[in-house]
């Protein structure tokens, strides 16, 4: 029998794990969705890579993504218990702020739950079918005891580079500047983190009208490359 050079490396585990479950490769198709950045080109709020990282910076520290930070902590803490879980995850849902923001979260958290099965644990038996995707993320990190700041800061950081890909892919940045948009926004993420993982659900609130104007505009948009 093949040794498992894993056994007894729970951080390297861990970090493995995150890898996987945050990669852009994983399966839940969230290349498909610009969380309104899409209108807000459309719009002309978003013209070019500056314009772009502002969006995305906004967002992670006083917009829906905050919400999404907090949301994860708490079923993060939430652990095995049933209850607590189901109360977030009730919450989350409630706090779509728009047909699509709602599409998006739960399938997105549906399709995670569906590939994460693969690493399956007694704990997760239970969960229903259907999580918010920040839920989803919370609740599995935190069975597989991955810490709480390192699950956050791997999540913040696919939803800004799943951002940026969306901003190459409508002409407002390249390549070359979404890669320094990423950089310069790990200060950002790093703090957010810190922040989130000591939150509670009264930290939750958002300040970001015209990000949410821009999600319930593009459910009338005509040609659209995303679905939200």
């Amino acid at each position: 029998m093949t040794e498992n050079p894993l056994t007894g490396n729970g951080d390297l585990q861990a970090l493995l794990r995150l890898m996987a479950w945050l990669s852009p490769a994983f399966p839940i198709g969230s290349f498909a969705y610009s969380g309104g950045l899409e209108r807000s080109v459309h719009d002309g709020l978003v013209r070019n890579a500056t314009e772009l990282a502002d969006w995305i910076e906004t967002l992670i520290r006083y917009g829906a993504v905050w919400n999404d930070a907090v949301l994860l902590a708490e079923a993060h803490h939430a652990g095995p218990d049933s209850i607590r879980l189901a109360d977030v995850a009730e919450l989350a849902e409630a706090l779509a702020g728009s047909k699509e923001r709602h599409q998006e979260t739960m399938l997105l958290g549906e399709a995670f739950l569906s590939a994460a099965s693969a690493w399956p644990h007694p704990h997760l038996s239970g969960l229903p079918a259907k999580l918010a995707y920040p839920v989803a993320v919370g609740a599995v990190a935190g069975v597989h005891g991955v810490a709480c700041e390192k699950a956050l800061a791997a999540f913040l950081h696919a939803l800004a580079s799943q951002m940026v890909s969306a901003g190459i892919r409508l002409g407002v940045s390249g390549q070359k500047d979404g890669v320094a948009i990423l950089a310069a926004l790990e200060e950002t993420i790093a703090d957010v983190s810190q922040r989130a993982a000591l939150s509670n659900l009264d930290d939750l609130g958002a300040a970001t009208v015209q990000a949410d104007i821009s999600s319930l505009r593009h459910e009338t948009q005509g040609t659209r490359l995303f679905r939200s």
